[in-house]
């Protein structure tokens, strides 16, 4: 029989309507075996018999359709990690607004649907049940995403070194919304905003000419150099308590300058000493 601990296990849950059917099919790309609508009650049992039959990744799509006995995954999960499985979990969620709009474009039933509870309550009663699970795993707000690029998030999550602590900065525009899944979301609208010039308002932050317009501001250097030793003096207390990673969101207006080049230069200072991805929410490339 083949050890748990030789299966590479993901774990996708979340909000229904966040993408987890998405998310799942880009594992079965990658070759992993994959289980929809896995009974919360099993997972231990089906790894071990999938691992037994030669299955060396794993992918088990878990949420509330496993009714009542959902309430044991988080218990279930901590107790697979500490038995050393290679065991990760991909949190997907969404604003209620986003949620409400996509059930309505497909008219499915939310799976809490009830002729006393409106839409939103189903939501709403969903994510107090999966608040515990949220803790454990890594979140990935799906709520401005379009589905390629959470295709590719999902990709740079499969090819991740879990051994390893992973720091995300994410650029985003604060007239889309605050990312759902940031530890720790910095402003930096109070720079000097490359829009108002109509040469730079068609690029981004990783333009050269917007480079150049931001690194020449004392201000810039001064915001980057903060949140940066911030980061630096708190980071290793996220290790410490065993973290697997650290979201970091930095936001201007609209998610294309000041935001993203910010990303691009603080994740460019901690790339020598950790694992680092960058996302860039409101960019489709």
């Amino acid at each position: 029989m083949v050890e748990r601990h030789a299966a590479q296990t993901i774990l996708i849950s979340g909000l229904s309507g966040s993408g987890k059917t998405v998310a799942l099919r880009v594992l079965e790309d990658a070759g992993y075996y994959c289980v929809d609508n896995m009974p919360a009650h099993f997972v231990a049992e089906m790894i071990d018999f999938l691992a037994a039959h030669g299955h060396t990744r794993i992918g088990l799509n878990i949420d509330v359709r496993s009714g009542d006995v959902f309430s044991t995954l988080p218990g279930v999960v901590r107790d697979l990690k500490q038995s050393g499985l290679d065991i990760r979990l991909l949190f997907l969620e969404a604003t209620t607004e986003s949620l409400v709009k996509r059930f309505s474009e497909t008219r499915r039933p939310h799976p809490l649907a009830d002729p006393s509870r409106t839409l939103p309550e189903c939501i709403g009663i969903e994510r107090s049940l999966l608040e515990d699970l949220a803790e454990l795993g890594h979140r990935v707000d799906t709520s401005d995403l379009h589905p390629n690029q959470l295709r590719a998030w999902v990709r740079e999550f499969v090819d991740l070194d879990q051994s390893r602590f992973t720091l995300y900065f994410q650029s985003f525009g604060f007239k889309h919304g605050i990312p759902l899944d940031a530890d720790y979301v910095f402003d930096v609208r109070c720079l000097p905003n490359p829009y108002y010039d109509l040469a730079l308002r068609p690029l981004t932050g990783r333009d050269d000419a917007v480079i150049s317009f931001l690194e020449n501001l004392p201000e810039t250097q001064n915001m980057l150099r903060d949140v940066g030793d911030f980061l630096e003096r708190w980071i290793p207390v996220f290790v410490h308590d065993h973290r697997a990673s650290l979201t970091v969101a930095l936001g201007c207006t609209g998610g294309q300058h000041r935001s993203v080049y910010c990303v691009e230069r603080l994740a460019q200072r901690f790339r020598q000493e950790h694992q680092v991805l960058v996302r860039h929410r409101e960019m489709r490339t």
